[in-house]
């Protein structure tokens, strides 16, 4: 029986490749899509990761942003691989400077939406189309955030767009359900990677003061669990479902 395939963005480093690598470990060829240099030193000792637990790899360089990448890139994995099984949308951005709302500016929200909402509903578009083209089924998962649903006034653009990618995830549950593809969701909390080392001491605070009922940092490994679960196969009689991975930050208190 041939390998099952996952395409996942965003998946050089951080939460990606705590993706990519739980999913190779659980028995899938691996397609990345980032927008990093594949002769950076880090993405190079990543996929050796990959290539060491079995997997094949197909690493594409794109600009999410861009849907002609989009289609590009699952057209290569297609091509490579015979099929396309699984879509992890994980890539993401965060404005490159944290501003009060009352002052966003427009290139900032450009930025944020064209990767985080643009890019993530042609990616999903595109995987969606080659599985409905395959006729056997398949499974998306986006991966969104905890700023779905809680605010943060000093990157409005992000909560926003956190929020479109909760709508894409309902929106492709409906349409592909019939066809045999079905879509979930995981809300990371205060995740430890590249993007959260500027805020360490914040969080750092935050979670020593309780706000997180399990009170640590949560880690890459820990949303890519999730995933394997969605992907399993184990919730054939579920789609549109959304798990929070965050610490039980979304438990509200009085």
């Amino acid at each position: 029986m041939s390998k099952k395939t996952a395409l996942i963005t965003g998946a050089a480093r951080g939460i990606g490749f705590g993706i990519a690598e739980k999913l190779a470990s659980d028995g899938f060829n691996i397609a990345i899509f980032d927008i990093l240099d594949k002769e950076q030193d880090t993405v190079k000792e990543n996929l050796a990761k990959l290539d060491a637990l079995g997997a094949e790899t197909l690493y594409f360089q794109g600009n999410l942003a861009k849907q002609a990448d989009c289609i590009a890139f699952v057209a290569a994995a297609a091509e490579k691989f015979g099929s396309v099984d699984v879509m992890v949308n994980n890539a993401g951005v965060a404005p490159k400077v944290r501003m009060d709302m009352l002052e966003t500016t427009a290139e900032s929200l450009d930025f944020v939406f064209g990767i985080n909402i643009k890019g993530t509903f042609f990616m999903a578009q595109a995987a969606a189309n080659q599985m409905v083209k395959q006729g056997k089924g398949g499974t998306m998962v986006n991966i969104s955030s905890m700023s779905a649903y809680a605010t943060s006034v000093n990157r409005p653009e992000y909560c926003i767009s956190k929020a479109g990618v909760s709508m894409i995830t309902q929106l492709f549950a409906k349409r592909l359900a019939g066809e045999g593809i079905n879509v979930y969701e995981v809300r990371p909390g205060v995740i430890k990677t590249d993007m959260t080392s500027v805020v360490t001491e914040k969080y750092d605070k935050l979670i020593a003061d309780g706000v997180f009922p399990i009170k640590r940092w949560g880690f890459p490994e820990d949303i890519a669990k999730a995933v394997s679960a969605f992907v399993s196969g184990a919730f054939p009689y579920s789609t549109g479902e959304v798990i929070n991975v965050d610490g039980g930050f979304h438990i509200q208190d009085m």
